[in-house]
């Protein structure tokens, strides 16, 4: 009788290893960081190398306590620190930056089996936990168009802005696509983000129908709301959640037509969640 063999997905081996892979996604995510720099200053770099290295001794220490094997090589804690980096203001104390870390590798990622097996994305859940646990410092967004001087001041985000109808605070479509507003590190820069994204559906990392569904969602609910669409695309975390969290292989379903269904639901769930904004700001 032949030795039957059970074993968890993948089944199908390729020469693209998980290294790979999230080599391609640190190379999409440098041109939002170097536009960060640029916009909100050097603080930009500490941030996300706090977050970073964090992730990375968080991932090392938790397996080593584990006896679990070494995954840190794979890169894969290095991209949860980024992203997470990307959905932090830039004024965010340090220590908060590494306790929002240890939450997604640890909390989110290893305790429920490490990569590949957790329940939703480690940086956009972390982010929600840090925004019930230190909603002050997480809404501080700062901007400054000439961040090498210190006369930064604190401004709202475009969707806050448009919410309360503060329209002299809104900023023009330039300024959205290049990133001179207030906001979260890598969110801003909508141009920098689309260049990453394009370089990850040309690697085939990714593929068009979770980001597209998503996007064209937000767009189409949102004409049929009286509010303009491509506003809203530029606007806030869309294109960062659509290329780089929407897209997480782990949450992600694997067919076509699933992926297109999810993408579909991020939408729906954005712009209600876009539209309760309003409402609230209207009541204030």
């Amino acid at each position: 009788m032949t030795k039957l063999i059970l074993s968890v997905s993948p089944h199908i081996y390729g020469k693209r290893t998980t290294q790979k892979i999230m080599l391609d996604v640190i190379i999409a995510l440098l041109p939002a960081a170097a536009a960060s720099v640029l916009i909100f200053g050097p603080r930009t770099l500490l941030v996300i190398g706090v977050c970073a290295a964090v992730s990375v001794c968080s991932e090392f220490v938790f397996e080593k306590l584990c006896k679990r094997e070494n995954t840190v090589y794979d890169l894969s804690a290095i991209v949860t620190g980024m992203l997470l980096a990307y959905n932090l203001p830039v004024s965010i104390p340090l220590w908060q930056a590494a306790f929002g870390s240890v939450t997604a590798v640890i909390v989110v990622k290893q305790l429920f089996g490490g990569i590949g097996q957790n329940f939703a994305n480690p940086a956009i859940t972390a982010r929600i936990v840090m925004m019930t646990a230190f909603s002050g410092t997480m809404t501080n967004w700062i901007y400054s168009a000439t961040p090498k001087t210190p006369d930064a001041v604190s401004s709202p985000t475009p969707l806050i802005a448009a919410a309360k109808g503060t329209t002299s605070m809104m900023p023009s479509y330039t300024e959205l696509l290049l990133g001179r507003h207030g906001g979260c590190l890598g969110e801003t820069c909508a141009l920098a983000l689309l260049l990453g994204g394009a370089y990850l559906l040309i690697r085939r990392v990714i593929s068009w129908h979770t980001p597209a569904a998503f996007i064209g969602t937000v767009a189409l609910m949102s004409l049929i709301c009286g509010k303009d669409p491509l506003y809203q695309i530029l606007s806030g975390g869309l294109i960062l959640g659509a290329f780089f969290m929407a897209t997480d292989y782990a949450t992600t379903p694997p067919t076509k037509l699933g992926k297109l269904i999810f993408g579909i639901g991020c939408g729906l769930i954005t712009i209600l969640i876009r539209l309760r904004l309003i409402s609230q700001s209207l009541h204030v």
